[in-house]
Parts: C-alpha cells; sequence; structure tokens
C-alpha cells in the first residue's frame, strides 16, 4: 500500500458510517520502530524482531514486570532427583496457527534451536545431559547438576525460547526461517507482508490464554484485536501525523522533537513504553584493529559524555535518561558502581587523544556502522561519528537501513574486505538486567556476540554467577563482572533512556514493557 493511500484511507475512516467505525474498533494500527528484514527471532537480536515474534509465538515461562519467570504455556513443572531431573508439562488446548496441537517434541526442537544461539541458553545445555519428550505433553531436562536458573532460562526476554512446530524448529540454527507458524495471541499473514510498507497480523482464534492478570510476558494473553497493521513510516514527522489525524492508533517511538507536540493533543497519551530505562552501548569488533589491543579500546573511555549520547536520544531532559549507567540496566538489582570511576570521573577529549597515541595507533581505517531508520541507535551513531574523529580516529561512516546494518555486523572479515570496526545499539531494560541475558557481555570469542570478545576471567565469574547461592552473592560476582567489563571494553555504555510511547486515548490495558499487543483494546 503506498502511504498517500493510506493517509487517504485513513482521512475516510474518520467519517465512516456507525458500522465501519465498530469493525474499526476490531483493528490496530501502528507504526513499529523499525522495519522487519528478519521473521527468525532466533536467528537475530534485533528487538523489531523480537517484538514481531511475542506477537506470534508462545513460551513456555513468562517474565513478569518484577523479572520473575511464571509458567506461560507450561502447567506447571516438577524437579526430581535431588535437582537433576526437571520435567515441564504442557497446558491443555494449545494449538499452532495451523491447527496442529502442541506437542512435547515441538519445545524439545524449538529448545535446541535456542539455545545454539542465546547465552543463556547455551549455560543451560552445557549443564544439560539430555532433554527429551515423555509422551506429548512432558518435556524432561536430565541435568548433569541442578539449575535452579532453568525457568528463567526459557522466560528470558532477551532472545526468548519461542515455541515453533518441530518441522520449522529444525532449521539450522544459523539459517533464517520462513516460516513463522507459531501458537501465540496472532498469527502472521504472510500473504499481505510487504517489506517496508507493511506487516499484518491476525487474531488466533484458537488461542487458550494462561491463567492470571497480564504482566510483562507472563499471565493470559488476551487479544482484543481481529486484526493488527504493522504500517511502516520511517518519517517521523508523516507517522506523527498520521496519530494525530487518527489514521493510525499507536506510534511505537516518536523522536523527542515531537514528543512535545504530541503531547500537546488532548486525544493521544506520550508516556514511558517501560518503568526502567534503556542501556546503550559502543561496541567495538575485538577481533580486527585496531581494537584488537585494549590499549586502543581503553582510549576512548576518557571521551565518553554519556549525557552527549543520551541527549541525542531523548532530548535535553535528564529525567529522561541516566548518564551513570554502568553494565547492567540502572535500578535494576545486578546494577553497581564498580568500576565506574572510568566512565564518571574527569572527561577529557585530550586525554583520550594521548592514550590513543600512547597506544600506537597510526591512522587505520575504523569503519563505524549505523542505521538512518531506528531512532535511538541512529542518533547515537552520529553522536559517535562526531567524536571519534575527534579523539584521533579514521573514520569512514556507513550508514544504512536497520535491515542492512543487522546483515552487516555478522561480517567477521577486516574493514577492507566489507567488515567493520564499531558499533552502537540499544537494548531492552530487561535485556541487560542480568548477566544471563546479556548477550554483549559474553566473552567466549567465536561463540559471543557481534564483537567477538575473548576474555576467560569474565566466562568464568558469569558461570559461578548462575551456581551462587543467593541474590547477594550474585550481586557480588556482578559488580566484579563490571569491573572486568571495563577495564577490558568488552563494550562502552553510553547511557540508558527512558524510551517514550505515544498512542490515541481511547486504547487502554497497555502492558508495560514493550509494544505488548494482548490486553489492549479500544474504547
Amino acid at each position: 500500500m503506498k502511504r498517500r493511500t493510506f493517509l487517504a484511507a485513513g482521512a475516510s475512516t474518520l467519517a465512516a458510517p456507525l458500522v465501519g467505525r465498530a469493525q474499526d474498533a476490531r483493528v490496530l494500527r501502528m507504526v513499529p520502530q523499525a522495519n522487519v528484514t528478519s521473521i527468525d527471532p532466533i536467528w537475530t537480536t534485533a528487538i523489531v524482531t523480537r517484538n514481531h515474534a511475542y506477537i506470534v509465538y508462545d513460551t513456555l515461562f513468562g517474565l513478569d514486570a518484577d523479572l520473575q519467570p511464571q509458567p506461560q504455556m507450561a502447567a506447571g513443572y516438577r524437579i526430581e532427583q535431588d535437582g537433576r531431573k526437571v520435567t515441564i508439562a504442557l497446558r491443555e488446548g494449545l494449538r499452532f496457527h495451523d491447527g496442529t496441537p502442541v506437542l512435547a517434541r515441538d519445545c524439545v526442537a524449538s529448545i535446541r534451536r535456542w539455545a545454539a544461539r542465546n547465552g543463556f541458553g547455551q549455560t543451560l545445555m552445557a549443564a544439560t545431559d539430555e532433554i527429551v519428550h515423555d509422551g506429548d505433553a512432558n518435556i524432561v531436562f536430565r541435568l548433569k547438576a541442578p539449575f535452579p536458573l532453568l525457568p528463567n532460562a526459557l522466560a528470558s526476554v532477551s532472545q526468548p525460547a519461542f515455541i515453533m512446530p518441530e518441522r520449522i524448529a529444525q532449521t539450522d540454527p544459523f539459517k533464517q526461517i520462513t516460516d513463522a507458524t507459531g501458537s501465540g495471541p496472532f498469527r502472521w499473514k504472510a500473504d499481505e507482508f510487504n517489506s517496508g510498507s507493511l506487516m499484518v497480523y491476525e487474531r488466533h482464534a484458537g488461542y487458550v490464554p494462561a491463567p492470571g492478570a497480564p504482566s510483562l510476558t507472563a499471565g493470559g494473553k488476551v487479544a482484543h484485536f481481529d486484526r493488527v497493521e504493522w504500517q511502516i513510516i520511517a518519517d517521523g514527522a508523516t507517522a506523527a501525523a498520521a496519530l494525530q489525524n487518527g489514521e493510525i492508533d499507536w506510534y511505537e517511538q516518536p523522536p523527542p522533537e515531537l514528543q512535545q507536540l504530541l503531547a500537546r493533543n488532548r486525544n493521544i497519551v506520550v508516556e514511558g513504553l517501560d518503568r526502567f530505562t534503556n542501556p546503550a552501548i559502543l561496541r567495538m569488533n575485538h577481533l580486527q584493529p585496531p581494537f584488537d589491543d585494549v590499549e586502543v579500546r581503553r582510549a576512548v573511555l576518557p571521551a565518553i559524555v554519556q549525557s552527549d549520547f543520551m541527549a541525542a536520544v531523548a532530548g535535553d531532559d535528564p529525567a529522561n535518561y541516566d548518564d551513570r549507567c554502568g553494565i547492567f540496566t540502572p535500578g535494576t538489582p545486578m546494577a553497581s558502581d564498580a568500576g565506574m570511576e572510568v566512565l564518571t570521573g574527569p572527561r577529557s577529549l585530550e586525554t583520550a587523544r594521548a592514550a590513543l597515541r600512547a597506544a600506537g595507533y597510526s591512522g587505520a581505517k575504523v569503519r563505524l556502522i549505523g542505521p538512518t531508520d531506528i531512532l535511538a541507535p541512529s542518533a547515537i551513531t552520529q553522536v559517535a561519528a562526531d567524536l571519534l574523529p575527534r579523539i584521533g580516529f579514521n573514520v569512514d561512516l556507513a550508514l544504512s537501513d536497520w535491515g542492512t546494518v543487522i546483515q552487516r555486523r555478522v561480517s567477521r572479515e577486516p574493514v577492507d574486505k566489507g567488515g567493520w570496526s564499531v558499533l552502537l545499539t540499544t537494548f531492552s531494560s530487561f535485556d541487560n538486567a542480568d548477566p544471563a541475558a546479556l548477550q554483549p557481555l559474553r566473552a567466549n570469542g567465536a561463540g559471543a556476540w557481534f564483537g567477538w570478545p575473548s576474555i576467560p576471567k569474565l566466562e568464568e565469574l558469569r558461570t559461578a554467577w548462575f551456581a551462587a547461592p543467593d541474590t547477594h552473592a550474585r550481586k557480588a560476582l556482578c559488580a566484579e563482572m563490571q569491573r572486568i567489563a571495563l577495564d577490558q571494553v568488552v563494550y562502552i555504555p553510553v547511557g540508558s533512556y527512558r524510551s517514550m510511547t505515544s498512542y490515541r486515548r481511547n486504547l487502554t490495558g497497555r502492558v508495560l514493557g514493550f509494544p505488548i499487543l494482548w490486553n489492549i483494546r479500544k474504547t
């Protein structure tokens, strides 16, 4: 659908007869944060793909607003043999969008595919002798040792363990799937997909919600819309105008300069998407020069002013960001001030320049990749593009759409063969809440997140965190992880911002966290 056609259609909707308006109440039109270039939430960690996947898939466990795991597709679980055997029972009535029942073997195949790419999953499988299905309704983990965080792993909101049919879940985890058949509250309409323009979902009539009130990704996922349309509108002013005119219902991520405009409209709500802030990071490629040298990585630290990065995303009001962000999400249990003096001490470009000269940097090309069509990563990339040359780096700025960035960041080649040196991106609050979910903290070389650091001590501490007896011990381990991560510059935190969203006031029941499409309805 062409945008002018869409906007014209929206104008006619406002004058539609009552029967048309009643039908419109069953349709939700939304502008997501970016175009969806991959529908595979295991192959990519892109947040927009994760958001898409939560519409069409479900998980065995969900995470509630207090970041605690709750049974979701699971009816419950049983622990036996001193914690070395865990049996998860499926709820009755679960069906995929194609009408076939969800069986334990589908879950086993899905968990295996997920665990091949997810850090928490990799740790779980390292502690697992085998995972099998016992009949159609039971998933059995036989563990080498007790793994108390097993439900937390399956409830992770960072690259979640979505359940797919076995025939799809058997796809190589390093190859993208093309079939998005799930068992969630909506099914994806592949026949209406138009990349860069439209994503459509329709209500899954056979979905059986879990018991309980909705809380983040846990509880009952009740769909009140028959149809959901993601209208991909890259231009912020166009999206804002469509929201003001009632042509769309929800604009996920308006830029700061439009938030005040929208807030003045009494028919529009502008508020925080989540109760926590979203961390942002500057990631260097540890495999290739010049950032394979820790001294070159450290040289950047004295020049980092987190408020400069965050003002570009959230505006000048300090209430909308946190400029003392460490490795873990501010305000969550694992956050601390350990090692933070490298980011909160005196800031100095000259100190950074001197450190870069002392490290022996000789002008090698540094390729900074970033997007033009997604608000926060685009804004912080522009700040880095201004800062890095002032430190003394020879920067080659390579901007593209977000989908291309996702494709480019997988390259491990040197810059002269199409590789990259630096990228900046952001994460949801719960992605960075602890070492289990925080993928850029992994430092296991080739198995790590893009940038591929190798820091054995960091991996040892992370492994110890899973075996820690209580929260106090886990906090102490996280403080030490943060010290090492900042010393070795596994990545540089560049602040944490409050993601603001905007929607028509007649939408009610929004669940905090991200663009969650269950429980919300029009009144």
